[in-house]
């Protein structure tokens, strides 16, 4: 790692660094057409255009408003950041 002792890294910079160092880090052949694509991917990711109506039982939705209330966050932002985290979680999901 380069010599950073007049720079203070938080957690995450440094994680940054460490990586860049250990040569993890891919060059963008064709960057614009990288950029463009991203794009296209955050304004999917970003655009919600269907509502969907579920039946909850009280009890979760008051666990569910006061978890987002500790967050500072809408509790229908908060039940759909976990759906998309769910949709998007890579390994199977246990019902049980």
């Amino acid at each position: 790692m380069r010599d950073m002792k007049y720079l203070s890294l938080d957690q995450d910079e440094a994680q940054l660094l460490k990586s860049f160092d250990a040569g993890e880090w891919q060059i963008v052949v064709d960057s614009e057409a990288e950029i463009i694509r991203l794009r296209q991917i955050a304004r999917e990711t970003l655009n919600k255009n269907v509502n969907v109506n579920i039946r909850l039982s009280r009890r979760d939705v008051s666990l569910l408003k006061a978890k987002a209330a500790r967050a500072g966050l809408p509790y229908q932002t908060l039940i759909g950041a976990s759906l998309h985290q769910l949709a998007n979680k890579t390994e199977q999901i246990q019902f049980v």
